[in-house]
């Protein structure tokens, strides 16, 4: 059959991360191409704990049919939670739990867009994010970045170019793909900005309690007096991924429009992991699992910068420093052919690494930049990816 797609598919092609996870898939390649939490991360025997006490006590709370909302218990420990500790929602404010932080910026999109607005999002960007906002036909502006964050002169350009910007898409802590923090004076003039040009901000910050060096920088939403932040969080990073818990807190009047998007799309979270996440929270201690988690990437991130100095630095490979988050982002001397280096990589050297230009909203443009993980790899596999990357570059002509 000659299948007709619809026009806002048609222009979408599938991930570059998720096309290099099918080599990783080949037990002889070494994938630092994920952005996966490290194994020894999850805290396997609460869950397992908690779980098995749901089940036993309140089996149909956990397998009946929830609220779109989301599971009352955990929108008010969330709400509280993220108050104190992070000044974040105000008299307006409202809170959902998604499916995951990404379906936030799809719902976002969905409720504020239509066919041809446009989003201003950071260049590089999260993929998935991108082909979400992709799917439903909008425009992306790519806006760079700089050691601090989006540039703020290509961006109020682009606001006063554009009549049709709905909203800002930015990764404030631990970028990905970059891993750049945003300094707080550019979330001032971010937030003002944004009032000026009356466009919303979405604030996705997965990474954000996985610091390990430097202070904590408050978020974007934390300024948000004026109902223009719709902060996207998550327990995939701290808690487990499989668990597809995540979390909005944006004005109440946009909430809304997003609660009734998400009753078409799933009816509502999954409610065994919602009082997973709920009862961890309640039970366990938080914070010292927090700490361990900084802990464990701290070792696994200065292991890998440490390679990365012994084996792609004597090539001319740069990279930036980083405080946080899951990711290194190097870039090869302009001599060498960056998609060429990629393929190489894991067709000879059988190491994945993703191509800088996937995160690019134009991916044609030129890109000297590949991304590392840290988190998933072992230190074993660690030392095996960067050797064999190092190899390789023997042998390309820089």
């Amino acid at each position: 059959m000659n299948y007709r797609f619809a026009e806002r598919v048609k222009s979408l092609n599938p991930s570059a991360i998720r096309e290099i996870l099918k080599y990783a898939a080949d037990p002889e390649v070494v994938s630092l191409s994920a952005g996966n939490p490290a194994p020894e991360a999850f805290p396997t025997n609460d869950i397992a704990a908690i779980a098995s006490r749901i089940l036993t006590e309140r089996p149909v709370d956990a397998l009946q049919y929830g609220t779109t909302e989301g599971y009352e218990p955990l929108r008010a420990r969330l709400a509280s939670y993220m108050k104190e500790k992070h000044n974040i929602g105000r008299g307006f404010d409202n809170i959902l739990i998604t499916s995951g932080a990404q379906q936030t910026m799809e719902l976002a999109a969905k409720v504020l867009c239509n066919h041809g607005d446009a989003v201003v999002c950071e260049a590089p960007s999260f993929i998935g994010s991108l082909n979400s906002f992709r799917s439903l036909g909008v425009s992306l502006i790519g806006v760079p970045m700089q050691s601090d964050g989006i540039d703020l002169a290509e961006l109020e350009s682009a606001l006063k170019s554009h009549s049709n910007i709905k909203f800002i898409y930015t990764i404030p802590n631990f970028q990905n793909p970059s891993g750049i923090t945003m300094s707080m004076d550019k979330r001032r003039k971010l937030y003002a900005l944004a009032k000026r040009y009356n466009v919303v901000i979405v604030e996705d910050n997965p990474y954000g309690d996985l610091r390990f060096d430097g202070t904590d920088v408050p978020a974007v939403k934390s300024l948000d007096e004026d109902g223009l932040v719709i902060y996207a969080g998550s327990f995939s990073k701290v808690l487990a991924p499989g668990l597809r818990v995540g979390f909005a807190i944006a004005p109440a009047d946009l909430l809304q429009k997003m609660i009734v998007c998400k009753q078409v799309e799933d009816v509502h979270t999954a409610m065994l992991p919602q009082i997973i996440c709920d009862e961890f929270m309640k039970t366990c201690d938080y914070e010292n699992h927090l700490n361990n988690l900084r802990s464990i990437y701290s070792k696994k991130a200065r292991l890998m910068l440490s390679l990365i100095e012994q084996h792609l630095v004597p090539h001319g490979v740069t990279y930036d420093n980083i405080q946080g988050g899951l990711f290194v982002w190097c870039r090869l001397p302009k001599t060498i052919d960056m998609p060429s280096f990629c393929k190489r990589a894991v067709i000879e050297q059988k190491v994945a690494v993703v191509p800088g230009n996937a995160f690019l909203v134009d991916q044609d443009l030129p890109c000297q930049n590949f991304r590392l993980n840290f988190s998933t790899p072992s230190d074993d596999a660690m030392h095996k990816g960067i050797e064999r990357l190092g190899k390789l570059l023997k042998t390309m002509d820089y």
